[in-house]
Formats: structure tokens, sequence, C-alpha cells
């Protein structure tokens, strides 16, 4: 299989940052979900959300470099079979996506530095706290990163049923493009 996207389909480095960054949204979401069920006492009390803030900060960093990927590699073109609202709606699902896992993560960040310390990403090295400043940031944040969060999973669900529907409904090569496969 080829790293770069071809006209007829996606390429590695494309398939493996698309279900890679898949996975890590709806881990960090279910992780999110317990972890703040946790009381004080927990064992996972500071695991949990170190974990959590690590791996968010890794999501960032991949939803960086797939950003800078689709200019290295444009994606497929949307199939001739769409229609003109198919196709607007593929474009603009994807950029609601992009937009709201980024806000999303900056939540997150906002969140996790309000206090002013950096974030430990999983022992290695350490992300400072740029903004600090923002009236009652943490809780502002949070509630944020809370309601985009929901937004995010809800939204990427869809984003699979359209792909479901693609594939099973109308028979077309949407969703096996993304597992590497030529559109013949």
């Amino acid at each position: 299989m080829q790293l770069r996207n071809s006209p007829s389909r996606y390429g590695l480095v494309s398939i493996v940052l698309h279900w890679g960054i898949a996975l890590a949204v709806f881990g960090l979401f279910g992780l999110g979900l317990w972890m703040v069920t946790l009381d004080y006492y927990s064992p996972y009390n500071h695991s949990a959300p170190a974990l959590h803030k690590s791996i968010g900060l890794t999501l960032l960093a991949l939803m960086l470099v797939r950003l800078l990927w689709r200019f290295i590699s444009p994606p497929p073109p949307t199939l001739s079979s769409y229609s003109k609202a198919t196709r607007l709606g593929a474009k603009l699902g994807h950029g609601v996506l992009y937009l709201v896992l980024f806000a999303v993560l900056i939540a997150g960040y906002l969140i996790s530095t309000a206090d002013g310390r950096p974030i430990e990403v999983f022992g290695l090295f350490a992300v400072p706290a740029s903004l600090t400043s923002i009236p009652d940031q943490e809780d502002v944040a949070g509630a944020v990163h809370l309601y985009l969060a929901w937004g995010l999973v809800i939204f990427a669900g869809l984003h699979a049923l359209a792909a479901l529907k693609h594939h099973f409904i109308d028979h077309d090569v949407t969703l096996t493009r993304m597992f590497g496969r030529r559109a013949d």
C-alpha cells in the first residue's frame, strides 16, 4: 500500500491517522466520562486525568500532523456520483469535525493549565501553561470541553453512519477507500 493518497484511494498515512484519531477520540471520551466519577480516594484519581491529558496532547499533535498531511497529500476527490448537496455536506461535515475536535482539545488544555502549572505528557516532557488569565478559566473551559466532546462523538457517530449508508445502501466505495482499496 502506498503512503500517499492517490486520486482513487487514501494512502497508509491518512488511513492510520484517520482510524488512530477516531480510536483516540472515543477512548478519551470514555476515559473522561469514567474519570469524572472517581472520588478523591480512588487509586486512579491522579493517574486517569494524567493519562487523559497525555493522550489529549498527543491527539492535538496528531491532528496538526493530519492537517499538514492534507496539504502534502490531498485526499481523493469526492465521487462523481455524489450530488452537489452531498459534496457540500461532505466538505462541511469534515470541516465541522476538524473544528470541533480542535476546540475540544484547546478547551482541555485551558482546563489543565488554568492554575498555571504545565501538563506532563507521559512523564517525558511538559507542555507549559501559556494562557491563565481568563476569568473562571477552569470552569468555562470545562463546560466547553464537556459539551463539545458530546457534540464531537455524536457528530462522529453520524459521520460513521453516513459512511455505512454509502457502503450498504448506495453501494459506493466511500468507506472502502478509507481502508485503502481503490475506487474502481
